[in-house]
């Protein structure tokens, strides 16, 4: 694979590097290249090179860490001795539920990120899935992000909840699936569901001085935006832009709570987008990562976080993570070229368009 020859952006990557061993009803892999870190790079590399932070074991192959260094800045990557955090994992006919088999952290037990000067000075920031301790320590060792997107997942839901919702309150962006916003809402419908959300993450006001640093309301910045996977579905989109909003110490009004500003599906704004039809789908995994990948790659290489731009990344990374399914791990990614995406964005549109 040559190597990436994006412009290298501002755009940085926490998360994990893994080696998981798959099984889908259309063949398998042994311990191939993934983790969210990885997909991440495969997938922004089309718009912008992002910095990686991640640990390896001193089992980590050559050839793996080529692959991420032809990728990203991996100054980042630390290997340590130990294990690289393995997965396996065996998915059903549909392709969407699937049994863990087994999960060794080795080295990413005792991960705690630490950003180099270079990493601290990051404008685009997105946390991976990983314990939202580290995603706090992380965001408190950069000094001014303008947008800062995270991942989480139903494990952190269920044990660490407390921490997942000060972080929450402290992004711009939230990238989770459909069962994971049902679950850290309480609510079934997904409209409710992004109500709730969003005022989760809009309890911390963006006017605050603490928040001042994270969002520019003059640039139109939709400081609080969810986004909600539906797999092959696609994804709906909920924004809402608090820039709007009175700050206390500017007027003898009451400042809405979360609930009256955001409960109601008339106080946001609604994008959906649906998934791009194919005919082989073999392996989903990291689908989710090369979308997050994809989006902040964009955004970064941009500079725009406009609503307007925000759907347009949407879009690109929708495509990006279908070639993603065409293979096991990061092997499709790995093979395809900006004009392949670009044929694939028309014919999306396309499809879109009536």
């Amino acid at each position: 694979m040559k190597k990436n020859t994006s412009q290298t952006s501002n755009l940085l990557c926490v998360g994990s590097i893994a080696y998981d061993s798959i099984q889908t009803p259309f063949g398998k892999v042994n311990k191939t290249l993934g983790g969210s870190a990885s997909y991440f790079a495969l997938a922004s590399r089309f718009f912008a090179k992002s910095s990686l932070v991640g640990v390896v074991g001193n089992d980590f192959k050559k050839t793996d860490i080529k692959i991420l260094k032809d990728n990203a800045d991996i100054s980042g990557l630390l290997v340590a001795k130990g294990k690289t955090f393995h997965w396996a994992g065996k998915y059903h006919y549909d392709l969407n539920t699937r049994d863990t088999l087994k999960t060794s952290l080795g080295v990413f037990a005792g991960f705690k990120p630490g950003l180099n000067d270079k990493q601290k000075q990051a404008k685009y920031v997105f946390l991976g899935n990983i314990h939202p301790k580290l995603q706090l320590d992380v965001l408190k060792q950069i000094d001014a992000p303008k947008f800062v997107g995270l991942d989480t997942m139903n494990f952190w839901i269920d044990s660490a909840l407390p921490d997942l919702k000060k972080v929450i309150k402290q992004i711009n962006l939230l990238v989770i699936n459909d069962s994971e916003a049902r679950q850290l809402s309480g609510e079934h419908n997904l409209v409710k569901c992004a109500g709730k959300i969003l005022g989760m993450m809009a309890e911390y006001h963006p006017l605050a001085p603490s928040y001042s640093k994270r969002g520019n309301a003059e640039e139109g910045a939709p400081l609080k935006t969810l986004i909600i996977k539906q797999g092959e579905h696609g994804l709906l989109m909920f924004n809402q832009n608090l820039s709007l909003r009175v700050h206390p110490k500017q007027s003898n009004q009451r400042l809405p709570r979360p609930s009256d500003a955001l409960g109601a599906s008339k106080d946001m704004d609604i994008f959906n987008l649906p998934g791009f039809p194919l005919e082989d789908v073999i392996d989903p995994t990291g689908a989710g990562d090369s979308f997050a990948g994809a989006l902040m790659g964009y955004l970064a290489k941009c500079d725009d976080i406009s609503e307007t731009n925000i759907k347009k990344a949407c879009a690109k990374a929708c495509v990006v993570a279908s070639f993603c399914v065409q293979g096991f791990g990061i092997s499709k990614l790995d093979k395809i070229k900006l004009p392949d995406i670009e044929k694939r964005l028309t014919e999306y549109k396309n499809l879109i368009n009536f």
